[in-house]
């Protein structure tokens, strides 16, 4: 567990292998978002696929799992963009439910608007998803404010959820983001928190902050973030840190003008949606969405 800054896993592209390839070559092309969860002597990947806007956006999620960690194969389920009622999805949340079941939170676009809601499907196994069987948990408000990219947790007996905000208002400002915090007694029924990170004017993430995964340990919280400085940096996020004692208040440990911990050589240096999952012996995985190359995004690994 991450107990002090020392201890921060950041990651180090050089040393990633490719998990899930891009769907294509070139620029919007994109295997990303993942959400991996350790069960049964493996790993469950959870995660978007996308194409150029125009031929498809985010048209589906899927699942798959290795052993290994690595070799993930063909998925073992696949919901789409069109099962799910949307122009595009993003990030998806793939967590185990306290009494072994499973849930799958998926952002999803309301088709020809800027908004985005989250919806939810369970099942008895991950192979086993039926898009038929959803409800929306985080309508957002088609006016005001667009909900997506939850991360979420059980922890001490309650569900928490740390949820990527849009701004709806102006059109022009849409891009911009926040992350909120967020509680539950079920992980369907939400009240919000307020405001846990945002934004610094004048710094490499002053255009938003997107909380992508959350490490606790005791009263101490690491989280993950993407941030931009402009809007013609949105989906060319890099990763940073941010810290706090309590999961409403996190604070980026990036010093004014430093910059992000990390992003990618190649490409349009995106580095984002990272996500870490602790293994039984006592080794961490991350999984990133990493920019290629040829403009592509590859979902990529590394053991640490």
């Amino acid at each position: 567990m991450i107990s002090s800054d020392s201890d921060v896993l950041i990651p180090r592209p050089d040393q990633a292998v490719i998990a899930v390839a891009a769907p294509g070559s070139g620029s919007g092309f994109w295997a990303g978002g993942p959400s991996a969860v350790a069960a049964d002597d493996g790993v469950y990947l959870a995660y978007r696929l996308r194409r150029p806007v125009g031929s498809g956006r985010g048209y589906a999620v899927g699942i798959s799992f290795a052993a290994d960690g690595v070799s993930f194969g063909e998925p073992i389920a696949v919901v789409t963009k069109d099962e799910m009622d949307t122009e595009s999805l993003e990030r998806p949340e793939l967590v185990r439910l306290p009494d072994g079941r499973w849930r799958l939170y998926l952002s999803c676009a309301t088709t020809g608007t800027k908004h985005w809601r989250v919806e939810a499907t369970d099942a008895a196994h991950p192979a086993e998803f039926d898009a038929a069987r959803r409800a929306v948990v985080l309508p957002g408000d088609a006016r005001k404010r667009a909900v997506k990219d939850q991360v979420i947790q059980y922890h001490d007996g309650q569900w928490h959820m740390w949820a990527t905000i849009h701004p709806l208002a102006d059109p022009l400002e849409t891009d911009q983001m926040w992350t909120e915090y967020a509680t539950s007694a079920d992980g369907l029924d939400w009240t919000w928190q307020g405001t846990a990170l945002s934004g610094r004017a004048g710094e490499w993430d002053a255009r938003g902050a997107r909380v992508t995964a959350v490490v606790r340990n005791g009263d101490r919280v690491t989280a993950y973030y993407d941030g931009r400085a402009t809007a013609a940096e949105n989906f060319a996020e890099r990763t940073g840190v941010a810290v706090g004692n309590d999961p409403i208040a996190l604070i980026a440990t990036s010093a004014p003008g430093a910059g992000p911990a990390v992003s990618s050589p190649y490409g349009d240096g995106a580095l984002r949606y990272l996500d870490l999952v602790e293994l039984l012996d006592g080794r961490t995985r991350l999984y990133y969405e990493l920019a290629q190359p040829d403009g592509s995004h590859a979902l990529v690994t590394e053991l640490r």
